[in-house]
């Protein structure tokens, strides 16, 4: 195994790091050797790739409404100018 050099600086609380030593030390291993274990292990869970999907379908409608929105405003805009318009000859005549 490489030796390790880098660092990784992690906060976590005193009940925490209470938590993770007493683990590392039931396991036999050293704190740091349990945390580069633990990462190592760590998978998505299926929750969280379904919260991902959720938040791409989410930014997908939103920009889907925004558009209809933009549309929709464009489409006021031009029928305000109609009517100024028609509003215009009326009071000219």
């Amino acid at each position: 195994m490489a030796t390790a050099t880098a660092r990784i600086s992690v906060l976590v609380t005193d009940a925490e790091k209470a938590r993770i030593v007493k683990k590392a030390k039931a396991a036999g291993l050293s704190t740091g050797e349990y945390m580069r274990r633990a990462a190592a292990s760590f998978r998505a869970s299926e929750d969280d790739k379904a919260l991902e999907a959720m938040i791409d379908q989410m930014l997908k409608a939103t920009l889907r409404a925004d558009r209809a929105i933009e549309d929709a405003l464009k489409f006021v805009a031009e029928s305000n100018k109609r009517i100024a318009a028609m509003e215009s000859q009326r009071d000219a005549s």
